[in-house]
């Protein structure tokens, strides 16, 4: 059976938002939500949509989030826990925690388009964190931390052409950007503002917290 290639286009439609899981596509005229902004399977744009419940808001939120950072519902609970046990604010500091996963450095410091192929990359060992190679796409980067392409693979054509691709990429500004050299730098922790999410966190975790 052929691979379903609009599975992807078909997530967004059914979150309502643009989750960015295609990468420059997402950008383009090309992308589902600016040419079918309705549900898959829905024949055409509805004047009115179903009004949720305070349940069905939170669970589309959180379902929202799972997708965009594309974890599954397990991963994704952890993240979660991990902030309930911390001092301070659970939304605020589950924001950070997701942030923070090195798929998503790679991604927000301009390496690659989408986080799918940021997952990639770091598990096939194309991405250093402070000199030493890391495959594993939940690693937790730190404040001070340079995260680089590697050494070896910073040959390939697409590496090669990615400086003048995203020349005019803006990294948030709790990361140091540097496209040249294919390496980046964490300045600070990421406030909700940096994140910019398409879904709300505070409806996340009154979900888990029920």
């Amino acid at each position: 059976m052929a691979r379903d290639r609009n599975a992807q286009c078909r997530v967004c439609r059914r979150a309502g938002v643009k989750l960015y899981l295609k990468g420059e596509r997402c950008f383009t005229t090309k992308c589902a939500i600016v040419k079918r902004n309705y549900p898959p399977g829905v024949q055409g744009v509805k004047k009115s949509k179903p009004r949720l419940t305070p349940y069905g808001i939170q669970l589309r939120e959180k379902q929202k989030a799972k997708m965009y950072y594309g974890m599954s519902e397990s991963q994704f609970r952890r993240y979660f826990d991990t902030a309930t046990k911390k001092t301070g604010d659970t939304s605020v500091i589950m924001q950070q925690l997701l942030e923070s996963r090195l798929d998503n450095v790679v991604y927000r410091l301009g390496l690659v388009h989408s986080r799918k192929t940021a997952r990639e990359l770091v598990s096939h060992g194309h991405i250093t964190v402070d000199g030493g190679v890391v495959t594993i796409p939940s690693f937790q980067v730190r404040i001070g931390s340079i995260v680089a392409v590697r050494e070896q693979k910073k040959k390939s054509s697409y590496f090669q052409n990615l400086p003048k691709v995203m020349e005019k990429y803006q990294a948030p500004s709790w990361l140091h950007s540097d496209i040249k050299k294919l390496e980046g730098k964490i300045v600070s922790l990421p406030t909700p503002e940096d994140a910019a999410p398409v879904y709300d966190i505070k409806y996340i975790v009154e979900f888990y917290s029920r």
